[in-house]
């Protein structure tokens, strides 16, 4: 049967992985093993004389192929750096033929029109957010990325601001009619009382610097080593976090990647911040009128998701992920949500 498509995998079978790689040299054992992704497939894959590799496709049309190796360059130059990011493997000329760049290589891969890349599996735990001294070790990291990220910006990938962010989601669902329609004036009036609000944070905040990100910065996309396991994982493994999953990495303020590291009340989370920024302040300087940006992140994430979520909804994939999505319920739930959001714009910022 002909792969169907409109479905953005439809035509990525386990052979067809296995052959992507062999393409590249590479010599998969036929062991695959599907990991926690939604918006690209990726996969853990045995080899047969080495240890196993993680193999990520990419959405077909989600990046431009510059967008990708943009990425790939800035994980790369934090590697280079001796910081714990973990970026793609670069092939050789012989594999990739016209795709190789000045220095003779790729890390981009395209196989059955399917780009991919292929990383070193690193092991690890999710960190331990309620202790210290594991925020402070986090914060001197996140320190270094931004120290290496201000260097040069990005010229490929997104900045994350309002439009972006918030403005383009909403009018994309709108215009997709994916709200119900007895909750659309109450959805319309909220988001836009929100984005107003996101509008003055920012204002108050003033001209902050934007730089490159990590992007997604929270406690699932950083894998913990403890020192006493680090031997066991062989030479290459160091104790502490390693940084992993740059797909949205983009331009945009400093705060972005501290603040999905915060939890709790006010007073927790004003504490976490002060251990992060103890280890930060070590690299880079951080600009407290960030701060008032926190809630209006959080914001501009929250409708991005859905917009997120509604674009993706014609993949199998996110309908068997995301059974709630479409139902009255999870509207009437992001209205609550944003509600609330455009109260705590109203509030002070958390103090560094």
């Amino acid at each position: 049967m002909a792969a169907d498509p409109t479905v953005p995998y439809a035509g990525l079978s386990p052979e067809r992985i296995l052959e992507a790689l062999e393409s590249v040299g590479l010599r998969p054992d036929g062991r695959l093993l599907a990991l926690n992704s939604y918006e690209n497939r990726v996969y853990q894959v045995g080899m047969e004389e080495s240890a196993p590799l993680v193999a990520k496709f990419y959405r077909p049309g989600r990046w431009t192929r510059e967008a990708i190796l943009e990425e790939h360059r800035f994980v790369q130059q934090l590697a280079d750096a001796e910081i714990p990011a973990v970026p793609p493997l670069a092939f050789a000329a012989e594999f990739v033929g016209q795709l190789a760049d000045d220095r003779g290589s790729c890390t981009l891969p395209e196989y059955g029109g399917f780009a991919f890349a292929v990383f070193p599996r690193c092991p690890g735990r999710v960190p331990a957010l309620d202790q210290p001294d594991t925020l402070q070790w986090m914060g001197r990291f996140l320190g270094r990325i931004h120290a290496l990220g201000t260097l040069e910006p990005y010229r490929h990938r997104l900045t994350l601001d309002i439009d972006s962010f918030g403005h383009a989601p909403r009018d994309w669902l709108l215009a997709h009619d994916m709200i119900p329609p007895e909750l659309l004036p109450a959805w319309r009036s909220v988001v836009d009382q929100a984005l107003e609000a996101v509008q003055a944070c920012h204002a108050r905040a003033g001209n902050v610097n934007l730089l490159r990100l990590h992007g997604d910065c929270h406690a699932g996309n950083v894998l913990w080593i403890d020192e006493a396991d680090a031997p066991r994982y062989g030479a290459g493994a160091l104790p502490g976090p390693h940084f992993v999953d740059f797909d949205d990495s983009c331009m945009g303020p400093a705060v972005q990647d501290l603040w999905m590291l915060l939890s709790g009340d006010r007073a927790a989370m004003t504490r976490q911040l002060g251990d992060i920024l103890a280890g930060y302040e070590d690299f880079c300087s951080f600009d407290p009128r960030e701060l008032h940006l926190v809630e209006a992140l959080r914001t501009l994430r929250l409708i991005h998701y859905s917009g997120w979520l509604a674009r993706r909804w014609d993949d199998p994939a996110f309908k068997a992920a995301f059974p709630w999505f479409d139902t009255p319920r999870y509207w009437q739930d992001r209205i609550l949500e944003l509600r609330e959001q455009v109260a705590l714009m109203q509030e002070p910022p958390l103090v560094a």
